[in-house]
């Protein structure tokens, strides 16, 4: 009985992890993963010419592996631009086995855990796991006045 979740918290963002079954989005669906030859390195890649998603479409994303002597590694992408005609990757931590030129990975789409980027980014709003609505601990320590608006309408 110790040491075992129970219940859940409840705050703004999602608590599910994408692709997981609380979330049930499909990161392998078409538009969301981009499987490429790397270049070679450990924490910074730059691909020339794939630029077909968003700036920052893979940012808190995933970087898999696929072949080569770092099989099956992954890394967290922190962050996604485009810098030209390239797309430039860094990873949160690097690697700690480098990729040889030509090993193939998988980027897939991240997400931010907000609200309209479930909606907008992934359709998947009905499986959203956060409480958007919950106010702030800044409305939590304020206190009524005299001339607020006090319609009793939404706080948010």
């Amino acid at each position: 009985q110790l040491n075992r979740a129970q219940g859940r918290a409840y705050h703004r963002k999602c608590s599910a992890v994408l692709g997981d079954t609380a979330c049930g989005f499909d990161v392998m669906a078409a538009g969301y993963h981009a499987e490429v030859p790397a270049p070679a390195g450990t924490g910074v890649f730059t691909w020339p010419g794939l630029v077909d998603y968003d700036p920052g479409w893979f940012a808190r994303g995933t970087l898999r592996v696929l072949d080569g002597q770092a099989a099956g590694l992954t890394g967290v992408i922190r962050s996604d631009r485009i810098v030209g005609s390239d797309r430039r990757v860094e990873l949160w931590q690097e690697l700690p086995v480098a990729l040889a030129e030509g090993d193939m990975v998988r980027l897939e789409a991240g997400c931010d855990k907000g609200v309209e980027t479930c909606r907008l980014k992934f359709h998947n709003f009905l499986n959203y796991r956060g409480f958007p609505h919950i106010p702030g601990d800044d409305w939590a320590m304020s206190y009524p006045t005299r001339h607020g608006v006090n319609d009793g309408g939404s706080l948010t």
